[in-house]
């Protein structure tokens, strides 16, 4: 299969998406050499990730190598349980939570790609994690957040097929989950306009603007003018 729900976001230095789908080391190395990848931030825990490996033939694409960066985040830090989100506003808050305890992850995520680095981010879905990410890379870089939500709930034409896939491969590793694990009724796995609405504005009262909290998260403020030149 692929990567899916794959999108450009900074003038095309960052990638989003999913996940790799079914993809041996043949077709990662072409999927690299396709998108010009340089560097893949991977947000997934290590469960997650050994469930869905990335299939790299010694670490490189076909010709030109390419850094594998681990920076994990259990979604359910700052967290009372996943099994909690059932709003708009809950899973507004699940985003928040993460970008109020960790905002050293939020910052290494995006490094990559403010170092001038062709850089494809993805978590699970490509759309939590990775949404929270790519929302404060285009608020940084000046995008509108009429924009930033667009991007946001563009995840939402993908989830089928992606949520679909996800619980193969998720039964195939663990026999046990339940059958309404990744059941597209749970407000976890929707991507609403709303709850990106939600998590810009209290994200905005909380921390100003996202440059700032970038800054104070890490980036400098040379990694800060590339990232927006990008």
């Amino acid at each position: 299969m692929a990567v899916l729900n794959l999108r450009s976001l900074a003038g095309g230095r960052i990638l989003r998406g999913s996940q790799p789908f079914g993809m041996d080391a043949a077709a990662t190395a072409a999927f690299f050499e396709l998108h010009g990848i340089q560097t893949v931030m991977d947000l997934r825990s290590g469960y997650e990730r050994a469930i869905v490996p990335w299939r790299l033939a010694n670490g490189t694409g076909s010709n030109t190598p390419v850094e594998l960066v681990e920076n994990p985040l259990d979604p359910r830090v700052a967290s009372a349980g996943l099994q909690t989100i059932h709003t708009v506003e809950d899973l507004g808050e699940l985003y928040l939570g993460w970008v109020r305890t960790r905002p050293d992850w939020v910052a290494e995520s995006l490094r990559p790609a403010a170092q001038g680095k062709r850089t494809l981010i993805h978590c699970s879905l490509g759309k939590d994690r990775t949404g929270v990410v790519s929302a404060l890379a285009l608020l940084a870089t000046g995008t509108d957040h009429a924009a930033v939500v667009a991007d946001y709930a563009a995840s939402t034409a993908a989830l089928p097929l992606m949520l679909e896939t996800m619980a193969a491969a998720w039964r195939l590793a663990v026999p046990e989950v339940p059958e309404d694990a990744f059941s597209p009724s749970l407000m976890l796995l929707q991507s609403p306009e709303a709850a990106m609405e939600y998590f810009l504005d209290v994200f905005g009262r909380e921390f100003g603007s996202a440059a700032d909290y970038l800054h104070d998260a890490g980036l400098s403020g040379a990694e800060l003018d590339a990232l927006r030149m990008a």
